[in-house]
């Protein structure tokens, strides 16, 4: 078995692994200060509320990743804030392109549909229909050896099979972790972050696909693939508009009507995907996103403490909280990560 090194500080995603890198990765953190608010922020995507003018900013440098210009890296920032019984955060980063393509259905000249897939996908890399996203990830309860000096890096694994980017999950049963994933097709539009959890368990390709990477629990909601049917995608939006002609690359479950392949003409885009914001754990983290002139800016929003086993709990604010974060420009995995875990202190 092998580490990855150095920190791949937000590995998050469907087997969102970081590669390994040369040297060794030095024992280093970065510091973000929550500052106490006077109001909270409106999570719109603007950045704009007086809380942000005030909050101290931490700069951040993604690395390792995939696209970006095919350099693989970006830059941000990242600032935090709390009010209430609840915590804010705020991340920016240049990303020179809006990527919401994400595996749509294509109709073809002979009227058939198909899907658009990334040719050198070998299963769950794609790095060229897909859609922005970004990533926390938090150690509950210090549980994580090793997270506060080495971040994410302890929870990484490369050289495993079955997947082209690794595995990713804790060593022991006792560790958890806390994943925030920010889906700009699949969670944004419907302002709220996808929350998962981090667990030891190993990867298997019937029981385990994700390895230790869960979503939290929901009463409802969600998004589900949408799948041919009679040769054709099984719902549309009730606008009947192409994807690529005004629609959306995503179909809000309240705007399904059954398909009507009579509107599409060739070379028309549709979703793919059905999405319904969750009801329970795993839809409890608001957010605002919007980007703007090659910049990402990413608002959430949670309750200091949740009461869930799956979450962080911001229960003291004498005490230091790491995390880690990631970028990801049109991939599915190969995110861009800030190296150095990070350190959330309450002022």
């Amino acid at each position: 078995m092998k580490y990855i090194t150095p920190i791949a500080c937000a590995a998050l995603a469907m087997g969102l692994i970081t590669v390994a890198s040369d040297g060794q990765a030095k024992d280093k953190s970065l510091t973000v200060n929550a500052v106490k608010a006077a109001a909270a922020p409106t999570l719109d995507g603007m950045a704009n509320d007086a809380v942000w003018a005030a909050a101290p900013k931490t700069d951040l440098k993604f690395v390792k990743g995939g696209n970006f210009g095919g350099k693989g890296e970006t830059t941000g920032t990242i600032q935090a804030a709390y009010a209430g019984d609840m915590v804010y955060f705020l991340m920016q980063y240049k990303d020179a392109t809006l990527n919401y393509q994400r595996a749509p259905y294509q109709k073809q000249a002979d009227g058939s549909w198909k899907k658009l897939k990334d040719p050198n996908d070998k299963g769950g890399d794609n790095n060229v229909y897909y859609e922005d996203k970004a990533a926390f990830i938090w150690d509950i309860d210090e549980s994580i050896f090793g997270f506060a000096k080495r971040g994410c890096q302890m929870n990484c694994h490369s050289g495993e099979p079955g997947k082209p980017y690794g595995n990713k999950y804790t060593e022991d049963e006792s560790e958890m972790g806390d994943i925030w994933h920010v889906k700009s097709v699949r969670s944004g539009p419907l302002g709220y972050v996808d929350d998962q959890y981090l667990d030891h368990m190993r990867y298997d390709p019937k029981t385990a696909k994700g390895a230790g990477r869960h979503s939290d629990p929901k009463t409802s909601g969600g998004y589900k693939n949408i799948g041919l049917k009679n040769g054709m995608p099984e719902f549309m939006d009730k606008s009947g508009k192409p994807a690529n002609k005004g629609g959306t690359y995503w179909l809000k479950a309240e705007n399904a009507v059954p398909f009507d392949d009579s509107k599409f003409m060739t070379g028309d885009e549709v979703a793919s995907i059905k999405i319904q914001k969750p009801v329970g754990d795993r839809g409890d983290i608001m957010l605002g996103l919007n980007w703007k002139d090659g910049v990402w800016t990413v608002e959430v929003a949670r309750k200091m403490v949740t009461g869930s086993k799956h979450d962080v709990q911001f229960d003291d604010l004498s005490k230091t909280y790491g995390f880690g974060v990631a970028a990801f420009d049109n991939a599915q995995v190969r995110h861009a990560f800030e190296e150095k875990p990070l350190m959330l202190k309450f002022k």
